[in-house]
């Protein structure tokens, strides 16, 4: 253990919690919104409970997205400024990843926020704006794995892998892997003539 006073590195500890906070969060949000678009639940009732749950994940993760840049701001060691925190690859510590972080963040911010102005932007550009989604959780694991000081580590990695299972299990049951053939009208014809 070396002599240095952890209360020195309070923020710095601090702001990689809530990012590991918020990558667990968005994960969940991204699993259940995919479990909402692919309609993997059919029980009466329970869209509307995963809208919510949706939902209150989302905002969580905004607010850990949030709380993870702001506490730098008092990080003594990097003093990365509003515009380190706030304006993308602006922040010279690894800078491409925190970039990328930066980016994740606003976009994340973007999306949410989307679903307050639905009505205003309409649904077509909502959901166009949330087909970004897995972009952002993409850049968020990028980001986390290039900047964050955990990156090799076995926990932080068994973290991203748990948060990256409720998408996967939920993606491949939304993807349809079989397909049925389109009905054209040759194909239509087609059928016609022989029957």
């Amino acid at each position: 253990m070396s002599g240095s006073d952890p209360g020195q590195h309070l923020f710095w500890l601090s702001s990689r919690a809530f990012g590991v906070v918020a990558m667990i969060l968005i994960s969940l949000s991204v699993g259940v919104g995919l479990a909402l678009a692919g309609r993997v639940s059919k029980r009466p009732g329970l869209p509307r409970k995963l809208k919510q749950l949706h939902e209150s994940l989302a905002l969580a993760g905004l607010l850990a997205i949030a709380l993870h840049g702001l506490l730098l701001l008092g990080d003594s060691y990097l003093r990365p400024g509003l515009a380190g925190i706030a304006v993308p690859f602006v922040l010279g510590h690894r800078a491409l990843w925190t970039g990328l972080g930066v980016i994740a963040g606003w976009m994340s911010a973007i999306i949410v926020g989307s679903f307050y102005v639905r009505r205003w932007i309409g649904v077509k550009v909502w959901r166009w704006l949330h087909r970004w989604t897995l972009a952002v959780y993409a850049l968020g694991i990028v980001h986390t794995l290039g900047s964050g000081t955990d990156a090799g580590s076995a926990w932080l990695l068994a973290v991203l892998g748990l948060t990256a299972a409720p998408i996967l299990v939920v993606g491949t049951l939304r993807r349809p892997w079989t397909t049925t053939p389109s009905r054209t009208p040759s194909t239509t014809r087609t059928a016609r003539s022989i029957g």
